[in-house]
């Protein structure tokens, strides 16, 4: 006999991405980052999250910010990312030399 599921156990399905079309046409904003010319394309979904563990999300509450929130947004992630990146890079690469040690012996 089926058990009736508990409403905070049901998964959802995930929304798909736009189709280019969509993506080409969309009012995407292009902002400076953090200055020295790097730059951030924004779509509605706003900014990607860099997490530390290399995942990547989005601000969950975007499109409800005031324009001057996401300014500040895109300037603190800008950085966050940045260094989150080097740092995952950095681990990486010292793996792959542990790696390449391993195998010369």
């Amino acid at each position: 006999m089926p058990q009736p599921q508990d409403p905070q156990t049901k998964t959802q399905t995930p929304l798909p991405l736009p189709s280019p079309e969509d993506v080409r046409s969309s009012n995407s904003t292009t902002l400076d980052a953090s200055g020295g010319g790097s730059t951030v394309k924004l779509d509605h979904l706003g900014p990607l999250v860099v997490n530390q563990d290399g995942s990547l999300n989005r601000v969950a509450n975007w499109e409800q910010m005031t324009e001057v929130e996401r300014q500040n947004t895109v300037r603190v992630l800008g950085k966050r990312n940045k260094q989150r990146m080097e740092k995952l890079r950095a681990a990486e690469a010292a793996e792959e030399e542990e790696q390449t040690k391993g195998e010369g012996n």
